[in-house]
């Protein structure tokens, strides 16, 4: 998933942008039409595609990590040092917050490790580029439901056409603890994101997702402990979960807000759908994890949809509310 520090927007949800992308945000007004926009708004398009490689990469080499440190422990070192990066760089006030507000960013802090450590489980077992292709179901399925229009329908079935083709009659192909974890991951993606605009209302800018992000943390560190033990404090494992940290959050989430100052909200929504492809790239080029044509042509389909969804929601005038990705 990807955090930021951009303040959350209490809209609609309308597309279920994969894997990474930061908090709401609503995109700035546009500059002068003319060659200077286009440039900016390639240069926009090219950090968004960037944002994407760096957290799918991200993801292949946590996979990479996994069998020094285990699933739980890579997902313990990501947690730690992204809630480091975010309690350094946003330097949340814990003071002046009632009961109500504690409950919300603890459950907030709660989907946030779920939807991390099922996710990490499942890439230990799945292919990555399938894994986030099952996982993206949630926030569509989220997208679908909030939005009621009927053509949704249509996107929907398109993507459910995407998971039948991955199952091949029983997901033969694919382990099916993985796939159930990774189904598990978008369920908690979903909570994560109504969480998320309820935490987005309660604290300012992203004290709440910071003070969340060190939630998930504690409440990782004993499952990381007691999986890897002093593996943890490896300096090579050290560094490789602290690079994961880095490709997976830092980087993406200073290019995503560079190019949600540039580029609708939409457009920005349009190009995170294609990230299931990235992450089937990078599980390729990084883990060998080469795809079946039936397997890439059911990512096609979910790609579809995603996009689908985003053009109807914006086709009757609605802001894309960009949501937030994983891992």
């Amino acid at each position: 998933m990807n955090e930021s520090c951009a303040e959350p927007l209490e809209g609609p949800v309308t597309t279920p942008s994969t894997a990474a992308a930061s908090p709401s945000v609503t995109p700035v007004a546009q500059p002068p039409a003319g060659t200077p926009q286009r440039r900016r708004s390639l240069g926009s398009i090219g950090m968004v595609l960037s944002a994407g490689v760096s957290v799918q990469f991200g993801g292949a080499l946590a996979a990479s990590l996994m069998p020094r440190a285990g699933a739980l422990g890579v997902v313990t070192l990501r947690l730690l040092a992204a809630a480091v990066v975010l309690l350094v760089v946003c330097r949340p006030r814990v003071r002046g917050h009632g009961r109500a507000d504690w409950a919300t960013v603890i459950v907030f802090g709660v989907t946030m490790a779920g939807m991390n450590g099922l996710f990490y489980q499942s890439i230990a077992r799945i292919p990555l580029g399938p894994a986030v292709a099952l996982e993206v179901l949630g926030p569509l399925a989220l997208s679908v439901l909030a939005s009621r229009r009927a053509i949704n329908l249509v996107w929907a079935g398109l993507a459910l056409a995407g998971v039948m083709l991955l199952s091949g009659g029983g997901f033969g192909s694919l382990d099916v603890v993985g796939v159930l974890f990774a189904l598990g991951a978008g369920a908690m993606w979903a909570a994560y994101i109504v969480f998320s605009a309820r935490t987005g209302r309660r604290f300012p800018q992203a004290d709440g997702l910071a003070l969340a992000m060190v939630v998930a943390a504690v409440l990782f560190l004993p499952l990381g402990i007691a999986e890897s033990g002093t593996k943890l404090l490896d300096p090579t494992t050290l560094a490789l979960g602290s690079a994961v940290a880095v490709l997976s959050s830092v980087l993406p989430y200073t290019l995503e807000l560079s190019a949600l100052r540039r580029l609708p909200a939409s457009t920005f929504a349009i190009l995170m759908s294609l990230e299931p492809a990235i992450a089937a790239t990078a599980g390729f080029l990084v883990l060998s994890q080469a795809l079946s044509t039936t397997e890439a042509l059911a990512i096609a389909l979910v790609i579809a949809a995603s996009m689908g969804v985003v053009l109807t929601q914006t086709g009757k005038g609605k802001t894309a509310v960009t949501l937030p990705e994983e891992p």
